[in-house]
C-alpha cells in the first residue's frame, strides 16, 4: 500500500509535469513558415460562414474582414427564415463575393453539409460569424496544406476586448479572455510535442475540400451517434478534429500573430452558459476519443495526458485540497520549522501554476493582474460547471445566444426518431448573390 509520502509525490508529478513540459514546449513552439514558392494562394479557398441571423452589423465586420484577405468566395448558410434578409444584405453591403445559402432548420452540421457541394476550391475554410480576421491570415493557414499529409489548420484566438467597459463586462470580459489564452497555451504546447490539439476550433479553420466531400465524412458527419442511442448534431469542430485523426490525416496549429483571429465572447452571466456548453462538448468528445476512437493514445500520447485525461482528472479545488493534506501528512514528523516553509513553498508554486501559463496575457494586459483572484476562485467554482456538465451530457442548448436554441431538439435526438423528421430537417435551398 502506498504510504502518503508516495501519493503526495505521485499527485504533484502527476499534476505538474504536465504543466513543466508544457510550459517548455509553449516556448519552443513555432509555426509551420510560409513558403518562398507557394503552391496555394488565397484563390485557392472558399471560406463558409454558417449563421443564424444572416445579417447584422457583426457579420457584415467579419465579412468585409474575411474579403480583405481576397478568397476566392464566401459561402453564408443561414436558415430559410432569414434567407431574404441575408440576400439584402449581400446586396447592399456590395458582397459580390458572397453566396447565400440556406438550411430549413438551424443547425451548424447541416449548414456546414449544405455549402461543401457547392465549393468550387481545394481548401475550404469555416468560420463563426463573429470573428475578425487579419489580412495576413490566409497565407500562414496554407503553409501546412502545401503538403498534402495535413488535412486541417486552426490558428490562435483573442478576444476582442469591449470598449469602455463597466466593472461587470471587464470581469467577464477577463475570463473569457483568459479562456481563450488558455486554450492558445495548449494547443501550441501540444502541437509542439506530439503534433495534437485539444481541438481544431471552428472559429476559424481550413481543411482540405476533398475530405470533406468524402460520402463516408458526410454520412458519419450527419449521423453521429452518443452512447448508441442519440444522434448528436453538436460539436461539429470536434468530430471534424477525431475524423483527421483516425483517418492519419497531420493536423497544424498556427500561432502566430498574423495568423490571430479575434472574437467575441458573453460579458455578462451568459458566460456561465457558454462554460456549461464547452464542458458538456468537451466531455462528449474527449470520452470519445479516449475510450471509443482510442486513436490519440498510439498517436498523440503526450495530448492524451495533457489534455484529454484532464477532463476526467482535473477538478482544482480537490487537487489543491488533496496535496496540502498529503504534504501535512507527509510532514508531520517534520520540525515544525522545516513543516512550515515546506507548505509555504508549496502555497507558492500552487499560487504560481495558477498564472504561468496565462503570463502572455498579463504581458499584454497587466492592469488584469489586479483580477487573478478572481481568476483563481472562477477556477475553483469551474469544477461544479463541470460537474454539472458531466450529469447533463444530452443537453445540446446554447443558452446564451438569442434564437440559436429554438430547434434544439434537432441538436440531439433519438436514433429511432421518425425518418420523415430527418427528411423535413436535411432540405435545404442555395441562391448566388
Amino acid at each position: 500500500m502506498l504510504s502518503g509520502d508516495h501519493v503526495f509525490i505521485l499527485l504533484f508529478l502527476y499534476r505538474y509535469v504536465r504543466l513543466a513540459v508544457n510550459l517548455v514546449a509553449f516556448c519552443l513552439h513555432r509555426p509551420i513558415p510560409l513558403p518562398e514558392n507557394p503552391r496555394l494562394t488565397s484563390q485557392n479557398v472558399t471560406v463558409v460562414i454558417p449563421s443564424l441571423q444572416g445579417d447584422g452589423g457583426e457579420l457584415c465586420e467579419t465579412i468585409r474582414s474575411i474579403l480583405a484577405t481576397e478568397p476566392h468566395e464566401i459561402i453564408l448558410v443561414t436558415v430559410e427564415a432569414q434567407e431574404m434578409r441575408a440576400r439584402k444584405m449581400a446586396k447592399e453591403s456590395n458582397f459580390s463575393k458572397v453566396r447565400i445559402c440556406s438550411v430549413s432548420q438551424p443547425n451548424k452540421r447541416r449548414q456546414m453539409v449544405r455549402a461543401i457541394p457547392e465549393i468550387q476550391t481545394e481548401i475550404t475554410i469555416f468560420a463563426d460569424d463573429d470573428v475578425t480576421w487579419p489580412s495576413t491570415i490566409l497565407p500562414w493557414m496554407l503553409a501546412p496544406l502545401e503538403d498534402e499529409q495535413y488535412g486541417g489548420v486552426g490558428t490562435n484566438q483573442r478576444l476582442r476586448r469591449a470598449e469602455r467597459p463597466n466593472l461587470q463586462q471587464r470581469i467577464w470580459g477577463y475570463l473569457g479572455a483568459l479562456y481563450l489564452e488558455r486554450r492558445n497555451f495548449d494547443c501550441a504546447s501540444c502541437m509542439f510535442v506530439d503534433g495534437g490539439l485539444p481541438c481544431l476550433s471552428g472559429r476559424t479553420v481550413a481543411y482540405r475540400t476533398s475530405i470533406l466531400r468524402d460520402e463516408s465524412f458526410t454520412y458519419q458527419f450527419t449521423h453521429e451517434e452518443w452512447l448508441g442511442q442519440y444522434q448528436l448534431n453538436a460539436d461539429d469542430d470536434n468530430f471534424i478534429t477525431r475524423w483527421l485523426i483516425s483517418h492519419g490525416k497531420k493536423i497544424s496549429y498556427q500561432h502566430h500573430k498574423q495568423a490571430e483571429v479575434l472574437t467575441t465572447l458573453e460579458d455578462n452571466p451568459k458566460f456561465l452558459k457558454q462554460c456549461l456548453r464547452w464542458s458538456r462538448s468537451n466531455w462528449r468528445s474527449n470520452i470519445t476519443s479516449m475510450f471509443c476512437d482510442r486513436h490519440i493514445w498510439i498517436h498523440q500520447p503526450w495530448s492524451a495526458y495533457a489534455v484529454y485525461l484532464t477532463t476526467v482528472s482535473h477538478w482544482a479545488i480537490l487537487w489543491d485540497a488533496l496535496l496540502i493534506y498529503f504534504y501535512l501528512d507527509m510532514a508531520r514528523s517534520w520540525a515544525r520549522d522545516t513543516q512550515d516553509l515546506g507548505l509555504a513553498m508549496l502555497a507558492s508554486w500552487i499560487f504560481l501554476s495558477k498564472f504561468l501559463k496565462l503570463l502572455g496575457h498579463y504581458i499584454r494586459h497587466p492592469v488584469d493582474f489586479l483580477l487573478l483572484p478572481v481568476s483563481i476562485l472562477f477556477g475553483y467554482f469551474h469544477g461544479l460547471i463541470k460537474g454539472y456538465a458531466m450529469l447533463s451530457l444530452n443537453v445540446t442548448a446554447w443558452g446564451s445566444r438569442e434564437g440559436a436554441d429554438d430547434d434544439d431538439a434537432y441538436r440531439m435526438f433519438r436514433v429511432r426518431q421518425k425518418h420523415q423528421e430527418a427528411l423535413e430537417y436535411g432540405s435545404a435551398v442555395c441562391y448566388t448573390q
